[in-house]
């Protein structure tokens, strides 16, 4: 708390002067960008305000500072699917997935082989031509970033999701026409999103007999690094792993141990990572470059180990969940190899982050606390979970400085997009909050009254954890473009996220499904995300190799839509005491037209975009497609079967359901010169967002944006005279 205090004989109060002095920093501090677009993944608008109010969020950083010095919408409604990469895209074009042709995070275009998918992140924004296929001519969406720089404004993309400087190819077509060109995916400075090198997550469990004592040039190497050991040093005596990357390059990592405390007793507390080929350099290092990995488990943190001539400057990070005293028992994990693609388009920008951020960090691994990664089965909970909540933090931060580094190299730019990961993967795994899900994963009777509180209690301080994470990656975002005199951003902040979340309780097997219907999968397949699904017709002359007559296509849809529309769930477990609930809440068909019509399968809707599946279905909330175990976990009360369509998941969070839903419902927080103070707006839409900030930037949006410009969002302009005289 401070005082209003005046110096003796001065006319001017204490606190005038102090935002005078504010005012003056503020506006010589240098240039900001005109308007900073964060999107966090999955934040969700009841956990945000409820965080709010209770103080796990600060109510003066972050979400905090823009609710209080702007505006909050209480509801921000997303596209069908609620899905991350069709609701990205939809924030970008100011379009529904129908017409920016993303129809979900995993999907089939119809130019392709049957058999073939393609990654929302990675397909062509506002279709392409299936005839050929080739390069559309009349695009049905257009990212924000065209208009903008049409109009000469700069646009600066922090790994969000279509600018990622691709050239987009028709996947599984020998020779593919570029349909897509990278031109159409790039800004002035882009980022793309980092990907898997080619190594997975590996866990390792040793003791004190996989050590012995430390070659001398381990110990000569440490002595140089000036690192000290009150025990004697002791080594591996295998190499601790051996691994290949993408390009080719093999590794193999020996670790040493050493005793830092001075305290007369042998006490192995730290690990040294090292690749056997290079030994222990001394440094210093240049980024990319990190040298060998120190890690000293009490520190509950991993330590980042570049991958020396890897072709695509990959990098990994090791992270010690336990190590006793006497070396008896020791866990270690090493994160899976990661790295920024080359691309021809972007590569400045991608070397610029390497050398001056550092390679891309591993991302929250869903693979690990599931002990789906090797290595992982033996680990205790406790331990998992201190591995994932390491990459969590560590992700965002590193997500949080490629965003700085991006606005330090354009601080002029009209329009900064940028992307963070959480808290959408913490509540994925975390979101522990229906008394209907098993708190242990392998037994269905953990649910109701016999499920674990204190995993429940510990779940909901990750889910915490995720959310401050991200809340901090906001703050010193607004803290890089300064604030003025009344604590209002300097640049119009406009924080969203692209979807919300909901607990699931029960894994659905789209595959048996459909097996148990017979029908044949030659014709029909299934590709999900999430809860959402889209069913393909293998029809003849739609694409390479299809088989099904419109005659057999008409009535394989309708089969398919009475076999969804029929699912239901009868255990009353599960249902909340009703006798049954339908397992799919949507199912939309795509639109017929007369056998013979040359459109026939290619027809679109409000739902049913180009490559849309022949059918689009939704699960009811409580149902998500992800998360089935192998072998199997049944439900409790339901019938013995060795393939069961409904079955139990291991994690716990799930978005993509209905977008009417108000648990689907992303956030919007706002402030900023053009923004108005101290207004709850009722209900947006995540489409509207685009042409709100092209009225922001003085530009007209694209034909195609389907959204509007949020009017009670921006200021009046006698509202603005008014505060710049405050």
């Amino acid at each position: 708390m401070s005082r209003r205090v005046s110096r003796p004989g001065s006319k001017v109060a204490g606190r005038t002067v102090i935002a005078l002095v504010a005012l003056f920093l503020a506006r010589s501090a240098g240039a900001a960008p005109k308007v900073v677009l964060i999107s966090l993944d999955g934040a969700t608008p009841r956990i945000a305000e409820a965080f709010l109010e209770t103080g796990v969020l600060p109510r003066d950083q972050g979400l905090g500072l823009l609710r209080r010095a702007g505006v909050v919408a209480e509801r921000n409604v997303v596209i069908t699917p609620s899905l991350t990469a069709p609701s990205h895209i939809a924030i970008a074009t100011g379009s529904s997935a129908a017409r920016n042709d993303i129809s979900a995070n995993t999907f089939h275009l119809l130019a392709s082989p049957f058999t073939t998918t393609v990654s929302g992140f990675s397909a062509p924004i506002g279709g392409y031509s299936l005839d050929g296929p080739a390069e559309s001519t009349t695009l049905t969406a257009n990212p924000i970033w065209h208009a903008l720089r049409a109009s000469g404004k700069s646009v600066v993309a922090a790994t969000f999701p279509g600018a990622d400087g691709l050239d987009v190819k028709v996947p599984g077509l020998a020779n593919s026409p570029i349909v897509q060109p990278a031109h159409l995916r790039t800004v002035d400075f882009t980022v793309p999103f980092g990907e898997f090198g080619g190594a997975a997550a590996k866990g390792f469990t040793i003791g004190a007999a996989d050590f012995g004592p430390a070659p001398a040039a381990t110990v000569a190497q440490l002595g140089a690094a000036g690192r000290k050991s009150f025990s004697p040093i002791l080594q591996t005596v295998q190499p601790l792993d051996t691994f290949t990357v993408t390009g080719g390059k093999s590794y193999t990592i020996q670790a040493a141990a050493l005793d830092t405390t001075d305290d007369g007793r042998v006490d192995y507390d730290t690990l040294v990572f090292f690749d056997a080929a290079l030994g222990i350099a001394p440094g210093p290092f240049a980024l990319p470059s990190t040298g060998p990995a120190y890690v000293k488990a009490s520190d509950r943190r991993s330590s980042p180990f570049f991958l020396e001539g890897s072709a695509r400057r990959a990098g990994t990070a090791f992270f010690v969940s336990a190590i006793a005293a006497d070396l008896s028992i020791v866990r270690v994990a090493r994160y899976a190899a990661n790295d920024i693609p080359p691309n021809p388009a972007v590569q400045s920008n991608v070397d610029d982050i390497n050398t001056h951020v550092g390679f891309w960090a591993a991302q929250a691994d869903f693979r690990i606390p599931e002990k789906l990664s090797p290595g992982f089965a033996s680990f205790p909970d406790a331990d998992l979970e201190a591995i994932y909540e390491d990459q969590v933090v560590t992700f965002v931060d590193y997500q949080t400085r490629v965003a700085l580094r991006a606005i330090e190299q354009n601080p002029n730019a009209d329009l900064v997009m940028v992307y963070i990961e959480q808290p959408d993967g913490s509540e994925h795994q975390f979101l522990l909050v229906d008394p209907r899900q098993p708190t242990n994963p392998l037994d269905a009777t953990s649910i109701g009254s016999k499920q674990d509180p204190a995993k429940v209690a510990r779940y909901a301080g990750y889910v915490q954890v995720a959310y401050q994470t991200a809340n901090r990656a906001v703050q010193r975002l607004i803290e890089a473009v300064g604030v003025d005199h009344t604590g209002r951003p300097r640049s119009d902040v406009i924080v969203v996220s692209d979807h919300g979340f909901d607990p699931f309780h029960t894994a659905v097997s789209m595959g048996t499904l459909l097996q148990g219907a017979g029908i044949d999968p030659s014709q029909v397949r299934a590709v999900t995300s999430g809860p959402a699904v889209n069913l393909y017709i293998n029809l003849a002359g739609r694409g390479p190799g299809g088989s099904v007559t419109p005659e057999q296509y008409i009535a394989l849809q309708k089969q398919l839509v009475d076999l969804l529309r029929g699912l239901q769930d009868n255990n009353a477990l599960y249902t909340r005491g009703a006798r049954s609930v339908p397992v799919f809440d949507k199912v939309f068909a795509r639109p017929n037209l007369p056998v013979g019509d040359p459109s026939f399968g290619r027809t679109t809707s409000h739902v049913i975009g180009q490559d849309s599946g022949d059918i689009f279905a939704m699960l009811a909330t409580g149902y998500n497609f992800d998360g089935a175990q192998s072998p199997v976990v049944q439900r409790s009360g339901d019938p013995i079967s060795t393939s069961p369509v409904l079955s139990l998941p291991n994690f716990y969070g799930a978005h993509g359901y209905d977008p009417s839903l108000a648990h689907m419902s992303a956030i919007l927080y706002a402030a900023g010169p053009d923004i108005r103070r101290h207004k709850r707006l009722e209900s947006v839409r995540n489409v509207d967002v685009a042409p709100t900030i092209a009225r922001i930037l003085g530009v007209k949006p694209d034909p195609t944006v389907e959204g509007r410009v949020l009017e009670d969002l921006l200021k009046r302009p006698g509202e603005a005279r008014r505060e710049d005289e405050e």
